[in-house]
């Protein structure tokens, strides 16, 4: 039977069954929840009007909230069921497209920049996502990542893996997509913490950053894919 697990389809399978809900929870995530700072945080490093591919765009709300701050973004999003909520919501006003965060369907260096929020752990071999960001953005272009920290209770998605058992999610630690980024090539040019209810910035500003990401709900980070001849 391990042999016949599809992760593209069973992560396909999942994301659908779960676009109702998502659906239903992704615009208070988004204008109050954990998501409230990712607009912000986006926009002190990409100027306006620049291109965004949203990868892993889900219902689509995310994508609405970035082209209403004056960027122009196309949603790409593996679920077949999260794509039409997104394109009848946001019809004639966004452009939403199935597909693979591993082989987007866009040319080489032809994106501004891309965002990619709790989606890359979703990604069967990480590194391959990472490689086909880096193909699409521009040089000098920026990769906004938000991975789920230590203290998400979504992370339990990949524990099946413990009893040897075919998970769709590969959780990750923040420090270990730093390095991934760092061996492909990329620049940190920031980063910054979502916390849970119960944890106030200012009792961790002291801490170290491992410290801050070992709290955080979720870590946002700010990556350049850097200029060639800039090394």
């Amino acid at each position: 039977m391990a042999n016949s697990f599809d992760w593209h389809k069973e992560a396909e399978k999942q994301w659908d069954e779960r676009s109702a809900f998502w659906k239903n929870s992704s615009k208070e995530m988004w204008e109050t929840g954990s998501r409230k700072s990712i607009v912000p945080f986006f926009e002190k490093h990409v100027p306006k009007h620049s291109s965004v591919i949203d990868a892993g765009c889900g219902d689509g709300y995310g994508s609405y909230k970035l082209m209403k701050s004056g960027y122009n973004v196309t949603g790409f999003d593996l679920s077949s069921e999260m794509i039409e909520k997104a394109r009848n919501t946001y019809r004639n006003q966004l452009t939403f497209k199935k597909s693979d965060l591993v082989q987007l369907p866009v040319s080489q260096e032809s994106t501004d920049a891309i965002i990619a929020i709790n989606s890359l752990e979703w990604t069967e071999e990480p590194i391959q996502a990472i490689a086909e960001f880096d193909r699409v953005v521009k040089n000098g272009g920026k990769i906004c990542i938000g991975l789920l920290g230590p203290t998400a209770g979504p992370r339990i998605n990949s524990y099946p893996r413990l009893y040897g058992e075919k998970a769709i999610c590969n959780t990750m630690m923040p420090w270990e997509l730093q390095k991934l980024a760092k061996e492909k090539g990329w620049k940190l040019i920031d980063g910054k913490g979502v916390y849970k209810q119960g944890i106030e910035e200012s009792n961790i500003n002291n801490l170290l950053v491992e410290l801050k990401q070992a709290l955080s709900f979720m870590w946002l980070f700010m990556f350049e894919k850097e200029k060639e001849g800039s090394m």
